[in-house]
């Protein structure tokens, strides 16, 4: 897997990421695609987009694929992955810093099981935190 860490930084200050930074990066575009979903609030939804302002693609409507498609994304991730999503999230809301990346890890690994892609969604601002957790390793 990639390390990660500061330009000049020795091995004790590299990271191993777990999780290709590619991949990361797609979750992080799906998350934020459904983090601007919003509550049902067009009483004439179904009306003319245009007029609308185009305000219905916004909605969280019951169709709508964006959640799936972000649940079967983390769902399609092995295990590692998932655990380092997890402790990514946890990095870049501050809940760990940088250097207690390895105990964030750890943490996640002992709270994994079948409902981490739910998880994930239930955090509100998936996306940034995320991207804040890279960013946070790469300092």
């Amino acid at each position: 897997m990639r390390q990660i860490g500061s330009a000049g930084g020795t091995a004790s200050e590299d990271f191993e990421l777990g999780i290709n930074p590619a991949k990361v990066a797609g979750i992080i575009e799906k998350a934020r695609m459904f983090d601007v979903k919003e509550e049902v609030s067009d009483p004439d939804s179904g009306s003319n987009a245009t007029d609308d302002d185009m305000r219905d693609i916004l909605e969280d409507l019951a169709d709508d694929s964006t959640r799936q498609e972000l649940l079967e994304l983390i769902r399609s991730l092995d295990e590692d992955e998932q655990i380092t999503l997890v402790a990514l999230a946890w990095l870049g809301r501050g809940t760990y810093e940088r250097n207690e990346w390895k105990e964030a890890l750890d943490q996640a690994r002992a709270a994994h099981n079948a409902h981490t892609a739910e998880y994930l969604l239930g955090l509100p601002l998936l996306g940034d935190y995320l991207q804040g957790g890279l960013a946070a390793l790469e300092e």
